[in-house]
């Protein structure tokens, strides 16, 4: 067991030395005890490798100091640089202050946070705390992924509390948020900048959710975003954030976010790194865990407090817009299957507690209190989407209001309604192609 202060580091000491000093003890790894209470000031980022634990006592912080360089992430596993799986890493205690200093420099391309894990197996963060985070980095971002594990965190700020990418085996637990953007992203599809990699996030559960209200906000309660694309072949029109498959490995169309769209014509083949062919800057980001689409299933969703007026609580999502466009025209669509929100309390104005723009296979709603909200399964509007029909369990619910099951039209709901308890002057709406079984 290493205890910092008897190694040099400080609150007294600069935000560089501080930075040195931490590194070398990350590098000798085990067991590391922040043992003397302060605000220490570090730049840069900190590098954790296998079989490492670092405890933070009780009324010490850590304060970002801006980089001449830039600003990259806090803390990052060092296999996120080469794509080498780390495993055994646990953060515990940390109170963050970001002391405006927003994200602006990436060493992985898509790594957008303070605290990021990509290519990890075994990581556990606990007791954790950032009450500033700004507006364009992620506070917490995981990506490529097995067995993870948050508890007992309370974020607030502007951008997203914690943003998954693809991987499996996963808790978020006890979580208290006061987020302008999404408190939760399950983002198995994302912006160019935003992702690393893409690929299914499958087996989670996240449960003991604070939604806390605020004047403002955008984005969702957790946003499951999914994505589909092709083969690339010529005459392709790409615009940002396309995806492509090309000798076995995936590129991705790295552009402002303005809508011009380009036509490719010269194939990406590079190994790594970016090329810009056609005026097109290709990004080559997976040449592993290759796949076609991507979305979120076995999912589970308990005890969810929302606090907050959104418009929506939980978005099944496709983007298509300047800065990102996740389905392209004619692939497979996902089926984002397996979702299940157990004890969700409406406690504020939310129209949409469920909004859909992606295929959907089996969504059960138990135990909630459904107070004029709705439930809507809708088009992205983008062609060759095939939407399979959404089988819809409401069970043990308490209905307030007007309460809607919306299907588009085109779509279709096969509803199950078991248990369910509507309060005097409520009821139970069903628009469109709903089908009661």
């Amino acid at each position: 067991m290493q205890y910092t202060s008897q190694c040099g580091f400080l609150p007294t000491n600069t935000p560089e030395d501080n930075q040195r000093i931490f590194q070398t003890i990350l590098d000798k790894r085990g067991t590391i005890v922040v043992d003397e209470p302060g605000i220490y000031d570090i730049v840069g980022t900190l590098f954790i490798d296998d079989d490492t634990t670092i405890e933070f006592c009780a009324g010490s912080y850590i304060r970002r100091i801006s980089s001449e360089n830039g600003n990259d992430a806090l803390f990052l596993n060092r296999g996120a640089l080469t794509k080498t799986y780390n495993h055994d890493i646990t953060i515990r205690g940390l109170r963050l202050i970001c002391n405006g200093v927003d994200i602006n420099a990436h060493c992985v391309l898509g790594m957008n946070c303070h605290i990021g894990f990509f290519y990890t197996k075994h990581t556990v963060i606990e007791d954790f705390q950032c009450m500033d985070l700004l507006k364009r980095g992620f506070c917490i971002q995981i990506c490529t992924f097995e067995d993870s594990r948050i508890e007992n965190i309370h974020v607030e700020g502007d951008k997203d509390a914690v943003h998954y990418g693809p991987g499996h085996r996963f808790i978020l637990r006890n979580g208290v948020f006061r987020t302008y953007d999404d408190p939760i992203a399950l983002n198995a599809n994302d912006y160019a900048v935003a992702n690393p990699e893409m690929g299914w996030i499958e087996d989670g559960l996240i449960e003991f959710c604070y939604d806390l209200d605020q004047p403002q906000t955008t984005g969702f309660f957790c946003r499951l975003l999914g994505g589909a694309w092709l083969d690339w072949k010529p005459g392709m029109i790409i615009r940002n954030s396309d995806t492509v498959v090309s000798n076995g490995r995936m590129y991705r169309a790295t552009l402002p976010p303005d809508g011009k769209e380009y036509i490719s014509n010269t194939q990406p083949t590079h190994v790594n790194g970016k090329a810009e062919l056609d005026g097109i800057v290709w990004a080559m980001t997976q040449d592993q865990n290759v796949v076609y689409n991507c979305g979120c299933r076995n999912i589970h969703f308990k005890d969810i407090f929302l606090q907050k007026h959104r418009a929506r609580a939980f978005a099944f999502h496709f983007d298509n817009d300047n800065y990102s466009h996740s389905y392209y025209p004619y692939a497979n669509a996902p089926i984002q299957d397996n979702i299940v929100l157990e004890n969700v309390y409406v406690q504020s104005e939310v129209p949409q507690l469920v909004g859909s723009t992606t295929p959907i296979g089996s969504l059960k709603v138990i135990n909630c209190l459904l107070n004029n909200t709705s439930i809507r399964v809708a088009d992205r509007g983008v062609p060759g989407i095939v939407y399979p029909p959404v089988n819809l369990t409401l069970s043990g619910c308490t209905i307030r209001g007007e309460v809607n099951i919306v299907a588009a039209e085109g779509k279709e709901i096969n509803l199950k309604s078991i248990g369910n308890q509507e309060d005097s002057n409520s009821k139970l709406n069903l628009v469109g192609n709903v089908q009661m079984l």
